[in-house]
């Protein structure tokens, strides 16, 4: 076991180690042009003096700027799905969304209306672009999947799908509805005899930049519930995603290859991660999430098949967790190469948490035992800050790296957990990690 730690240091050098960490991040997001999601000196995890900034009112008037940049200039032009023969009668209304769609595409500002108080049902469908101008769907009432699973025999991938469309807005207060009870029971993870299939996301965002989706409900998502892949600069905010804890593969929304992504102020409860965020992404931020029931928030996993990952300059600040199987995690395979660096989990209470903060180097998710192997994704310049709560499980901080790739620069300030029955132990377990501590820290490595 190797376990590199700075408390014994002076006073003075554990501050300085968080300040290069903090200098190192801060360089990266400058290089990356992050734009108005950057992670400027105002909000990061604390300034040089040890103290949380409030970051509130500069973010507030980052938000402003952007959404007076990108609104419309006039008013737009009202596309209803009822004008074009959405009957909202339980059979299909996948034709009349599509001939709205369209519409709304090629006009100057077009708004796609699907009014309240209905309930609509799709087949897979796609919203393709690029589109005239700026484009609303703005969804009221009920959007629910087509139940027959022959539906998607051409791809089972994707239900609802939006690909290359610039300066879109999904919205409106209604309801993305899955109907995912079929799949989960035909699903390997529920019932072991039968053969591991695909199931569709529910709602699919691919290429499609100056992204806001906002104030929806989604709801039993067939597998996966909202992925961004290949996107930049995208607010989702105020979301409601919802399905049961027993729900295989529901992660709540997964980010992949894309970039400068804020999810903001959403409550994620699902039978898998409730944020998951993969290769190819940076500049992530996700603020206000409450999660639970779920396996918590996760980056990964990363490296399988001994493939390259990267991951970098993200920021979980002002979450809760209740109940879930995992609290912040970071998991990769070995074999693979790459790197998840510059990553910051702060301002997080956590209750009854089965493994409330976790990396695992050596992730294994398959019947078969992995074989060691001397590669690794690296992991460096972790932050967790002021995390408190509950845990579930004897081991409540878990680091177990590489011991060709160990941790590097994983940094605890303000971490105090204890067991969540009393009467009851809780440890935390180190293997080759370089670790340093601030303030309180419990349990502790031994």
């Amino acid at each position: 076991m190797i376990i590199k730690e700075r408390q014994k240091m002076s006073p003075k050098t554990p501050l300085l180690v968080l300040v290069i960490i903090f200098a190192s991040f801060s360089f990266s997001l400058s290089r990356n042009h992050m734009g108005p999601f950057s992670l400027s000196p105002h909000n990061q995890a604390y300034n040089l003096h040890g103290q949380y900034g409030n970051h509130k009112s500069h973010y507030n008037g980052l938000m402003t700027r952007q959404s007076r940049a990108s609104s419309p200039s006039s008013s737009p032009q009202v596309f209803n799905v009822d004008d074009f023969g959405a009957k909202a009668d339980g059979r299909d209304d996948s034709q009349a969304f599509n001939k709205a769609w369209k519409r709304a595409c090629s006009s100057k500002e077009g708004v796609v209306l699907v009014p309240k108080n209905k309930v609509y049902h799709l087949k897979p469908i796609k919203f393709s672009g690029p589109c005239r101008s700026y484009v609303t769907m703005r969804i009221s009432g009920v959007i629910k999947a087509s139940p027959r699973q022959s539906d998607y025999e051409k791809d089972r991938l994707h239900w609802i799908q939006f690909e290359n469309v610039q300066n879109l807005r999904v919205e409106g207060g209604g309801t993305i509805d899955g109907n995912g009870r079929k799949w989960w029971r035909n699903s390997c993870k529920i019932n072991d005899s039968l053969p591991c299939k695909h199931a569709p996301t529910a709602v699919t965002f691919l290429e499609c930049n100056n992204l806001v989706v906002a104030n929806l409900r989604f709801k039993n998502a067939q597998q996966m519930h909202l992925i961004i892949q290949k996107c930049v600069n995208v607010k989702a905010m105020n979301l409601r995603v919802i399905a049961p804890g027993n729900s295989p593969n529901t992660d709540g929304i997964h980010v992949t290859e894309s970039q400068n992504i804020q999810i903001m102020n959403s409550v994620i409860r699902t039978g898998d991660d409730c944020i998951s965020i993969v290769s190819g992404s940076k500049n992530v931020r996700a603020t206000d999430i409450t999660c639970g029931p779920g396996h918590g928030i996760s980056i990964g996993s990363l490296g399988a098949d001994n493939s390259e990952a990267v991951v970098s300059n993200v920021m979980v600040n002002r979450a809760t967790f209740s109940g879930t199987t995992n609290g912040v995690r970071i998991k990769t395979w070995q074999g693979g190469s790459g790197y998840a660096k510059n990553i910051i989990f702060q301002n997080i209470s956590m209750r009854n948490v089965s493994n409330p903060i976790i990396i695992d180097q050596n992730y294994c998710d398959q019947d078969e035992a992995c074989h060691e192997q001397g590669s690794a994704v690296q992991i460096s310049n972790v932050i967790y800050s002021n995390i408190k709560g509950t845990s579930d499980s004897k081991v409540a901080v878990k680091f177990d790296c590489s011991r060709t790739f160990p941790c590097k620069g994983i940094s605890l300030q303000n971490v105090d957990f204890a067991p969540e029955d009393d009467g009851e132990s809780i440890e935390a377990s180190c293997e080759n990690v370089w670790l340093n501590k601030i303030g309180r820290v419990s349990p502790k490595c031994t």
